[in-house]
């Protein structure tokens, strides 16, 4: 690895020193504590150094400086959310998928977040903080991108809002940018599936209003709630072996809620138990409503919508659920966005979102949205990542803002071994959200 200019050679040599955590001169430290090293997860790229820590609310954290340093820092928004206390492990887990941040030469920092759940102006303090330690411990980058992956998009695109000197430039893969809009689709998948199967409750079990996804002391399980859907569904049955009555129930709610098949259990999962983790966090009452919603794509559509259950918002649920997840598009640096276009997970149309609100911003020019052809939602190949942290990094450092073609381009000749392993699509047009979620 070679660098352009002394300067940066002198940073990065500066930089290597300091990872013996001694306190390197002329670096503030922070009220946080200094990581340890410690033997790197499976998967790191040999030769890399791996730091742990808990900071000061108590978040778990994991810091990788890799054998060679481009000087830049990634600091990494983990998706989910993941319910229960937060464990470390989950820092292994993703480093392990993102190890290609590190063999690009690329620092990588990521908390584990100090709350599970649907926490997210606290997960983008844990992921200030991280970066905080990075610099005070570890080294001064010269340049550092904050990285959202699917729901940890939600949470870099708060963070980017709540701290917006902290970071040069953003990159949200496979992202929740759409806001409060993207979890109503699991009201409705809710209201439907227990119109079509009438056992989640079942009529003999205390009812509770849909919108809560579960009483706060409810024991069921994931299992439970699979047992449920294969006994009303045939979700765990052969399509060949599913009854009648079965295949139709399935067909409605993919024909009205336009998924496929294999992801109703997952919808019906967050569904149940986000909408659970969200309204426990309101202090009980839900921001989820489904109440003026015209649902259409079943045999009888006049029957659904006079039959199916109605369901209010609570005004202040809404506007605390908004409070704490909710961004405004008011990004103060340049923004790169990527999805597959039949992401069954987090829908793609979530897109055009990010690009309106960016607009009314007035920051619409800071943003540059790429597309891959993917069913996939958490990784689309080592192939597409490198040249959208290469085209972010031109933009920030140049000023050279790319075009999808450019980072398509860039891929096939990164990939020049592979070209067919790219699969961006850069004359891609996302459709409006409202198209794939009913508006309310």
């Amino acid at each position: 690895m070679t660098y352009p200019n002394s300067k940066l050679t002198r940073l990065l040599l500066s930089s290597l020193a300091c990872i013996s955590l001694t306190a390197c001169v002329n670096t503030p430290l922070s009220i946080e504590a200094a990581p340890t090293k410690q033997a790197c997860p499976e998967g790191v790229p040999a030769g890399s150094t791996c730091l742990r820590g808990q900071d000061s609310a108590t978040a778990h954290y994991l810091i990788v400086m890799p054998a060679k340093w481009t000087g830049v820092l990634v600091v990494h928004a983990h998706g989910g959310p993941s319910y229960g206390p937060p464990q470390t492990s989950r820092a292994d887990e993703d480093i392990k998928r993102w190890a290609i941040t590190v063999r690009e030469g690329h620092a990588w920092a990521g908390s584990v977040f100090r709350q599970g759940g649907f926490a997210v102006t606290t997960a983008a303090e844990d992921t200030e903080r991280v970066r905080r330690i990075f610099i005070d411990h570890v080294a001064k980058p010269r340049t550092t991108i904050l990285h959202g992956q699917s729901w940890g998009a939600m949470v870099a695109t708060r963070a980017a809002e709540m701290f917006p000197k902290s970071w040069d430039g953003i990159l949200l893969t496979s992202g929740v940018v759409a806001g409060p809009t993207t979890y109503d689709f699991r009201l409705d998948i809710r209201a439907l599936y227990q119109h079509l199967c009438n056992n989640h409750p079942r009529p003999t079990e205390p009812a509770y209003p849909l919108s809560i996804g579960l009483p706060a002391d409810s024991k069921m399980t994931n299992a439970d709630l699979a047992q449920r859907a294969n006994e009303c569904l045939g979700t765990g049955t052969p399509a060949a072996k599913r009854t009648p009555e079965q295949a139709q129930r399935l067909k409605t709610i993919v024909d009205v809620l336009k998924m496929p098949e294999a992801s109703v259990l997952g919808h019906l999962n967050w569904g149940t138990f986000a909408l659970q983790d969200v309204v426990s966090k309101n202090g009980g009452t839900s921001p989820f409503g489904n109440a003026g919603v015209r649902y259409v794509g079943s045999v009888d559509d006049v029957k659904l919508n006079a039959a199916i259950s109605r369901f209010t918002a609570d005004p202040k649920a809404v506007a605390k659920f908004s409070a704490d997840v909710n961004h405004e598009g008011r990004f103060a640096v340049p923004v790169i966005s990527s999805h597959a276009i039949n992401d069954s997970t987090v829908f793609v149309e979530g897109q055009d979102v990010l690009r309106q609100k960016m607009k009314t911003a007035g920051k619409d020019h800071q943003l540059v949205q790429t597309y891959v052809d993917s069913r996939e939602h958490s990784y689309w190949g080592d192939a597409h990542y490198p040249p959208l942290f290469n085209a972010l990094l031109q933009w920030v450092e140049k000023g050279q803002k790319p075009s999808p073609s450019d980072i398509d381009q860039q891929c096939k000749q990164l990939s020049s071994a592979k070209p067919a392993d790219c699969s961006f699509l850069p004359n891609y047009a996302v459709k409006p959200i409202a198209s794939r979620i009913y508006p309310r």
